[in-house]
C-alpha cells in the first residue's frame, strides 16, 4: 500500500472506518446516514430539503433515510406551522436518546487514533475542498 496514490488511501481508509462506524451504530439500529440527519436536527426541525443539504446527500437519498427513521421511531414529521403545505422533520424523544446515547459513546476501533486535533482539521478541509463543487450550501 506504500506506493498507492493517496486518492487510494482516503478510499480505503473511508471504507474501513465505515465499516467499523456501521457495525458499531447497529446495535443502535441506525446507520451512519441516519446518525447524520439526528445530528443534524440538533438545532430543531428541519424539511427534508434542508436536511439533504445539511447532510450533503441528494434529496432522494434523504428520503429512504427519513423512511427509516421514521420506522425506527427517530423522528417524526409534522407540518409547518407557517406553511401547511410543507413538512418538517424533528427528532422524537427516542431518536435524541439514542443520539445522545452514541454521542457519549467512544468507538473502540477508534479510540486515539483520531484525537489529533490537526488531523480533524485537515480532514475537515479535504472533505470542504471534494464537497464544495457537487453541494452548494
Amino acid at each position: 500500500m506504500a506506493g498507492w496514490p493517496t486518492g487510494r488511501l482516503l478510499v480505503t481508509a473511508a471504507r474501513l472506518a465505515e465499516h467499523a462506524f456501521s457495525a458499531h451504530l447497529a446495535a443502535h439500529d441506525i446507520t451512519p446516514a441516519g446518525l447524520s440527519v439526528l445530528h443534524a436536527l440538533g438545532d430543531g426541525p428541519h424539511s427534508q430539503h434542508q436536511l439533504a443539504a445539511r447532510c450533503r446527500v441528494e434529496a432522494q437519498t434523504m428520503s429512504r433515510t427519513l423512511d427509516r427513521l421514521e420506522r425506527s421511531g427517530f423522528v417524526v414529521r409534522l407540518r409547518d406551522e407557517s406553511d401547511r403545505r410543507r413538512l418538517l422533520v424533528e427528532r422524537s424523544p427516542s431518536g435524541s436518546r439514542v443520539y445522545a446515547d452514541i454521542d457519549r459513546a467512544e468507538l473502540p476501533a477508534f479510540a486515539g487514533l483520531f484525537d489529533d486535533g490537526a488531523f480533524r482539521k485537515h480532514l475537515l478541509s479535504i472533505i470542504d475542498r471534494l464537497a464544495g463543487a457537487r453541494w452548494q450550501d
